[in-house]
């Protein structure tokens, strides 16, 4: 949902949610680079303020994580502006939205075309940390003739350091919070035909239940087709933009190296298996796939941008690296 162009404020959606296509699919090999739009209604963030700006007004349309949330160790500070932010302007919007924490750490934004620019740090966040993001973008430009007329502050807090390692060749997926190993839980991935991303994928969200098709994917829409599924299916955690979730499929109820079933891209747990799982992540946690054909998700495709080496993280930001100010 976009923000509202009417007022002179900056519109801000505060719903932690890149909205995508439901289903499990192979997907582009390109994110579509659109991360603007979020479930939820705007409100905002901040009292317009009575100073007449200079220009129309810089819209936001999502600030990630929602105020007030705990997150995992490799969520992305991400922010979504309506309108395109000039290269030109951008080093002085990223010095003029300032992330402090309770702990220093090294980071850098990072721009995925001219609406959407996140921060990461360098390493995974250190659990039970403290972020804060203050946008104090009043009077700053987006080099296109808009304005900020005021700012506004997001607050949260990094969660216990939950990660989910999965083997494709191995068939199995190993849990850990806080460096120890709970869980080894046997799973299957994509096919040959529908290979799973590799990489580094933080958590989008969670929901217990997705209605997935092969048709919003692209998969297909014949009803004959083999590929072919209309499934409402339970214990969903959504990694990609595209299509990819970790979760329970009636076609494959019981995964794992004997069972040889591939599936369309998403990675597939038993019932009892995908509830656990469901009930240990959160948004932000990483889950890292090793072992399919295929290449890294694209970092911009949900939030996987730890598929970015750090060269690659800074060759993105206008203003470089900094550390966080102090909480």
């Amino acid at each position: 949902m976009r923000g509202r162009k009417g007022g002179i404020g900056i519109a801000l959606v505060t719903v932690a949610v890149l909205v995508g296509t439901s289903a499990c699919g192979g997907g582009s090999d390109k994110a579509s680079g659109d991360e603007g739009k979020a479930s939820g209604k705007p409100s905002a963030s901040a009292s317009p303020s009575p100073t007449k700006p200079k220009g129309p007004p810089m819209l936001l349309d999502t600030i990630t994580p929602q105020s007030g949330t705990t997150v995992g160790v490799a969520m992305p500070i991400s922010v979504i502006f309506t309108n395109p932010v000039a290269p030109k302007a951008r080093a002085t919007v990223e010095k003029h939205m300032k992330v402090s924490a309770s702990r220093p750490v090294t980071g850098a934004w990072h721009w995925f075309g001219d609406r959407r620019a996140d921060w990461r740090p360098k390493t995974y966040w250190p659990s039970g940390t403290t972020v804060k993001i203050d946008a104090e973008l009043k009077d700053v430009g987006n080099g296109n003739g808009r304005y900020g007329v005021h700012g506004y502050t997001h607050t949260f807090k990094i969660g216990d350091d939950v990660r989910a390692d999965v083997s494709v060749t191995g068939h199995t997926m190993k849990v850990t919070r806080n460096g120890q190993v709970v869980r080894t839980l046997s799973i299957n991935a994509g096919s040959a035909q529908y290979p799973t991303w590799n990489g580094t994928m933080a958590v989008i969200d969670k929901q217990k239940k997705v209605h997935m098709t092969s048709c919003s994917v692209g998969i297909s829409c014949d009803k004959g087709s083999p590929n072919y599924y209309d499934l409402t299916l339970p214990w969903d955690v959504h990694l990609t933009r595209s299509g990819t979730y970790v979760h329970y499929s009636t076609g494959d109820p019981n995964p794992g190296s004997g069972s040889a079933r591939g599936s369309h891209g998403c990675v597939h747990l038993s019932m009892s298996d995908a509830k656990w799982f469901y009930g240990q992540v959160k948004q932000g946690d990483p889950v890292t796939i090793t072992g399919s054909p295929r290449a890294k998700a694209p970092a911009d495709n949900g939030y996987a941008s730890f598929d970015l080496s750090w060269d690659q993280w800074l060759a993105g930001s206008a203003s470089g690296e900094s550390t966080t100010g102090a909480l």
